[in-house]
């Protein structure tokens, strides 16, 4: 494998999907990616690219994206599927990525333009990246993780249990060390420990 220090030039397929609460950490990743001289894609799922909350309106995290970016958001199962026989992307990092998302892919359900663009990306054998966001990550979705942590070209952000006082099962991603995975990702290393302490 040919060893790299830098994402420069390097084509990233930045999808997000709904957990919401994460979005601005996630915006401040994309950022920092294309300030490192990556080409971002955009993708957000249908509900990530179509619903307002108190975190934002879909019209205005779309725009966000878009921005960064410097392109039109994929967001449905049509624009996605170009992605791997285009060759569009050299990694995929799913930021945040839920629960229900990490279940799709766990199950090969591609339904929404995230999992299709992951679907797509992974057709060609080259790593995705995943940033979990979940408040169940140690209940139910606990058996679909641990399969995409065996899964050939999956690789994690490092996680955290953000409370476990009032979300006890839940994990959530050191977004910050996207970029720390990307580099890894790109040389085949998993990032570890997985699950921190604080």
């Amino acid at each position: 494998m040919l060893m790299t220090d830098n994402i420069t030039g390097k084509r990233i397929g930045f999808a997000m999907t709904g957990s919401f609460c994460s979005f601005e950490r996630c915006f401040a990743q994309a950022e920092a990616l294309a300030a490192m001289g990556a080409e971002l894609v955009p993708v957000m799922s249908e509900n990530a690219a179509g619903i307002s909350t108190r975190f934002g309106t879909y019209e205005e995290n779309r725009k966000r994206l878009s921005e960064i970016c410097g392109r039109e958001v994929i967001s449905d199962i049509s624009a996605a599927e170009p992605i791997g026989p285009k060759n569009m992307t050299d990694i995929m990092v799913v930021a945040p990525c839920t629960s229900n998302t990490a279940a799709k892919l766990a199950a090969g359900i591609t339904d929404t333009a995230v999992t299709m663009a992951v679907k797509s990306h992974l057709r060609s054998g080259k790593p995705v990246v995943l940033a979990i966001a979940s408040n169940d990550s140690l209940l139910a979705s606990a058996k679909n993780i641990g399969e995409l942590f065996n899964r050939k070209n999956y690789f994690f952000v490092p996680m955290l249990q953000d409370d476990i006082v009032k979300k006890p099962a839940s994990l959530v991603a050191q977004f910050e060390r996207i970029p720390e995975a990307v580099l890894a990702a790109f040389n085949g290393i998993q990032l570890r420990p997985i699950i921190c302490q604080l």
